[in-house]
């Protein structure tokens, strides 16, 4: 019997099926569409943690989408191995017209994408991609003679000019449903299967709440206040849609608004200029510096165990929770790089290894900030002060009293460097090598 020709929808970080770019394109394709997710090897055999929570999350969301798709006769096609051994079965299961799919912007999906672009174009079949998991991308926002802007404020500046009710207008997918292929419910590949198990702790709520985006300007630097949104790990893995998010934000707060367009930037910047995807600091100079990187110093801070209160308390929150409130990733990642002289991507693999809603491009925007070698960084000359740091935003101790409820009882480590001390050395060290150029 011929198979009946299907197109594919591959979901990877647009894990929904309302307002998705690529989805809305497969579904007016004309063909049935199969939307496919694949539990890539070459991503989940470098994770050292059965318990991972991004496995679970994605996990507990693919059964949701699967329970949905069911209420319209179809089901979601999930496999377990490397994209092309996944493709390669896949074209033999179904006479595939063409693949759907959405940008991505990290190193190794680029890889990805070439590699399935060129086995599918071999068959004839082709390659689609959309924008979809942020408003401007790659050289949508640059400067008037061309180049990519490398600072923050300027670049937010003309992407509010260039915004369009057009760019934040939803893709009409629910119109398009009975395009969904129709077959029985496939059976997911099993958590056990693949060698992970369920973290058994909940996610965050996928709810825009409107009073957090209205009052976040006022209370985004207060770890102890639910002041944020939490929504970080929806985006990263697109179970909400950044042009939802962004209308919310246009309506209720800049603020918040400024937090997505730096979410661009980031991505930009990487497109941009990919060696900072490659493991070298924006300004290049800055990989001159002599890294102290002392191991018993770095696991100290790991385990939240420096001595220093507020940078303690954000490492146990993140090892906790793989969440870390945004004002204390910028203090413990200054308090690294500068207080510690550990080399920033010691920092920022540990980041990756932890956080639930690890993206590449904003986790490395965010730590060469904090080291001073990424484009719109803080100068090497401004070291966070991490008691002014704690006076200012967590001034009842309350973050600290949560996370560190030791932290004035004897058993508390004293602190691995005197902070008058630590400043004085970073100064010399950053110094000596920026003047070398």
């Amino acid at each position: 019997m011929p198979k009946q020709p299907i197109v594919i929808c591959w979901m990877r970080r647009d894990l929904r099926l309302r307002d998705q770019a690529a989805l809305y394109h497969a579904l007016q394709s004309g063909f049935p569409v199969v939307p496919v997710f694949i539990f890539d090897r070459s991503i989940l055999d470098r994770l050292d943690d059965p318990s991972d929570r991004r496995v679970d999350f994605i996990h507990n969301t693919l059964q949701e989408l699967q329970d949905e798709l069911v209420q319209y006769g179809s089901s979601l096609d999930v496999r377990y191995g490397t994209p092309r051994d996944v493709f390669s079965g896949l074209l033999g299961d179904y006479d595939v017209k063409a693949v759907y799919t959405n940008h991505d912007y990290e190193p190794y999906a680029k890889e990805r994408d070439k590699e399935i672009h060129d086995l599918l174009t071999a068959q004839g079949i082709a390659f689609h991609t959309y924008k979809d998991q942020v408003i401007f991308e790659k050289s949508d926002v640059v400067k008037d003679d061309g180049k990519p802007y490398i600072v923050f404020t300027p670049y937010s500046r003309k992407w509010k000019a260039a915004l369009t009710p057009a760019h934040l207008q939803p893709y009409p997918t629910e119109a398009l449903f009975s395009q969904f292929h129709q077959q029985q419910p496939r059976d997911l590949p099993s958590l056990e299967q693949m060698g992970f198990k369920a973290a058994g702790q909940p996610f965050p709520e996928k709810t825009i709440r409107n009073e957090i985006i209205r009052h976040y300007k006022e209370q985004r630097d207060l770890p102890a206040v639910p002041g944020t949104s939490r929504l970080s790990v929806h985006l990263r893995f697109g179970t909400i849609s950044i042009r939802e998010l962004a209308r919310a934000a246009q309506l209720l707060s800049e603020g918040f608004l400024n937090e997505l367009i730096w979410r661009d930037f980031y991505h930009m910047i990487l497109w941009q200029f990919p060696q900072v995807g490659a493991g070298k600091a924006f300004k290049p100079e800055y990989d001159r510096i002599v890294w102290r990187n002392n191991e018993d110093e770095f696991t100290r801070w790991c385990e939240g165990q420096t001595g220093y209160p507020i940078v303690d308390a954000g490492m146990r929150e993140l090892n906790a929770t793989g969440f870390m409130h945004n004002r204390v990733r910028m203090i413990v990642a200054s308090f690294l790089a500068k207080h510690l002289l550990i080399d920033w991507r010691w920092g920022e693999a540990y980041f990756a290894k932890k956080l639930l809603d690890f993206d590449f491009a904003a986790n490395n925007g965010g730590w060469q900030w904090a080291a001073g070698s990424g484009c719109d960084a803080a100068p090497y000359f401004r070291i966070f002060n991490p008691y002014l740091q704690t006076k200012k935003f967590d001034p009842e101790l309350r973050y600290i009293r949560r996370w560190v409820p030791e932290f004035e009882d004897w058993s508390y480590p004293k602190p691995v460097v005197e902070h008058e001390l630590a400043r004085k050395r970073c100064l010399e060290v950053y110094t000596a090598a920026l003047k070398q150029g």
